[in-house]
């Protein structure tokens, strides 16, 4: 196998001068070694993520190769297994060719060649399958080593050699990069020691992806810890939201890791994607949350459309995860308002503001005695788990797959008691807090308002009633929010679930004087 890094030594160099002198010291040193390696002469050679035992995108896409030549030459690439193809020659320009090979069905192990007339290259134990990008800052980069039961999971590796794992080294620019500057992890075969590094969110999800599927899973992680999501957004989606430059962080300055750990993949065909982001956000730009994320997502969709040649599909599938919780008791409103705006403050997806994509709840999985830090919960299965539900239903059209948690359709305000209904049956187990409404007159009430407990009274099959004693005889109740805490309850122990007890209700809120009860 022949693959180079393309020639960013100018651009390394600016990273060097940037870098503060204490906290980057490891990633300077790692950018300086790069800057000494050249575009391999001109020589023959894949792109930096192309590499033996990757998944290339499966049928009815077409998997994109590509990657550096001679200047002036021509190059086919030709493909050996279980079928064979060849392209027909196509040019280099600018010292970069690029091919679309034709439909190739799940399966493999394949052997992919690039030629000249001089030269060849070649990957080998190639396979064809579905490939997801896995985003997000620190709970995505979490690794697998470092879950509950980790060692249960690392010696499944071996029983699962069609889910292959690649990652992208941490770096960032402030320029679009053609192609990534270091890979972490190549493309590999999973074992317990290679696995032990890598995203364990994104590895249990191809996990249970294939177990589904029964064919190939390429999972490629491209995150990093206390990111906002404005790093991984162009400056075309900031532009969308008003946002502007206002963090002197090199790692979290706008668009930065858009240009250095995405935009390089947008030539990858790709499936879909997931993401687990948005703790930095509580604290940063948090009112923009509910148009910077959708923003990002359609804008990633729309340029892995046009950087594949429309192979991605436009409305590629994208899930995410809904913030679990951080600090038990804490007041502030900050990561129940960012789930909130997660949906961009529909409370559920998909919806018509984010079509195609699914969500896993996860405000009833936090981890009181987690050793890195209450914001890093362990149990990764859950959440894994809920996402396929949802990639099963969105991405992949399974029928009677239950992805969505109970969200209510109708709130009634009667004069001693809430009626809230549920989109379908219910288990619920009583709770005096979990429910809170204002009670503040004929006016729009928000997060800042005076909330008060609405204990449950009672409930039916999809309908639970609440009390409004805490109101004052006077007062109407004009808004109810639900789970709207940073930690809301104990582990798998929130009041209201799916019927079968799988599926939790997604924090909501609701302003009765304005919405009218119907939501």
């Amino acid at each position: 196998m022949s693959v180079c890094f393309p020639d960013k030594s100018l651009q390394l160099f600016s990273n060097i001068m940037a870098c503060p002198v204490v906290m980057e010291i490891t990633l300077c040193v790692v950018f300086v070694m790069l800057a000494s390696v050249d575009s391999c002469g001109g020589s023959l050679s894949f792109a930096s993520y192309y590499g033996d035992h990757m998944v290339l995108q499966k049928s009815p896409e077409r998997a994109v190769l590509w990657g550096y030549g001679p200047e002036g030459g021509h190059v086919s690439v030709s493909l050996s297994g279980p079928i064979t193809q060849e392209t027909s020659p196509v040019p280099v320009t600018e010292g970069i060719w690029r091919v679309s090979l034709d439909p190739v069905e799940a399966g493999g192990p394949y052997r992919v060649t690039v030629a000249t007339q001089n030269s060849t290259a070649t990957l080998t134990g190639v396979l064809f399958g579905d490939v997801w990008l896995c985003g997000g800052q620190s709970n995505m980069y979490f690794k697998t080593s470092q879950i509950f039961n980790a060692s249960e999971e690392l010696a499944l590796a071996a029983k699962y050699p069609h889910v292959r794992t690649f990652m992208a080294a941490l770096n960032y620019s402030d320029t679009e990069l053609t192609d990534l500057t270091q890979v972490e992890l190549p493309w590999a075969v999973p074992t317990a020691r290679n696995l032990s590094e890598f995203s364990a969110v994104c590895w249990l999800f191809g996990r249970y992806m294939y177990d589904i599927l029964k064919y190939p899973i390429g999972l490629v992680e491209s995150c990093w810890g206390g990111t906002p999501v404005e790093a991984w957004s162009s400056s075309r989606a900031l532009q969308q939201c008003g946002l502007q430059q206002t963090t002197d962080s090199p790692k979290d300055r706008n668009s930065v890791l858009w240009n250095a750990m995405i935009h390089p993949l947008l030539n990858m065909t790709i499936k879909g994607a997931i993401w687990y982001q948005g703790e930095e956000n509580a604290d940063y730009h948090q009112d923009k949350y509910n148009c910077s994320f959708p923003a990002m997502i359609d804008d990633w969709r729309m340029a892995f459309h046009q950087g594949s040649g429309k192979q991605t599909e436009l409305d590629f599938p994208f899930g995410f995860v809904q913030l679990s919780t951080n600090k038990k008791n804490s007041t502030d409103d900050g990561f129940s308002n960012i789930r909130w705006h997660q949906t961009a403050d529909v409370g559920f997806v998909p919806n018509p503001k984010m079509p195609r994509t699914f969500m896993a709840v996860a405000v009833d999985l936090p981890d009181e005695t987690s050793p890195y830090g209450t914001i890093h919960p362990r149990d990764k299965q859950d959440v894994a788990y809920r996402l396929t539900l949802g990639a099963r239903a969105v991405a992949y059209n399974e029928k009677d797959v239950h992805f969505l948690g109970p969200f209510p359709n109708q709130v009634r305000s009667l004069p001693m008691h809430v009626n809230v209904t549920y989109d379908q049956p219910v288990s619920v187990t009583p709770s005096k807090d979990a429910f809170e409404i204002c009670c503040s007159g004929n006016q729009v009430c928000s997060p800042q308002s005076l909330w008060v407990p609405a204990p449950i009274m009672q409930w039916s099959s999809t309908t639970v009633q609440l009390s409004t004693l805490y109101c004052l005889p006077t007062e109407v109740v004009t808004a109810l929010r639900y789970a709207w805490r940073d930690w809301p309850c104990d582990f798998k122990a929130c009041p209201i679930y799916s019927a079968s007890g799988i599926l939790p209700a997604p924090p909501f809120i609701v302003n009765l004087y304005s919405a009218e009860g119907n939501i």
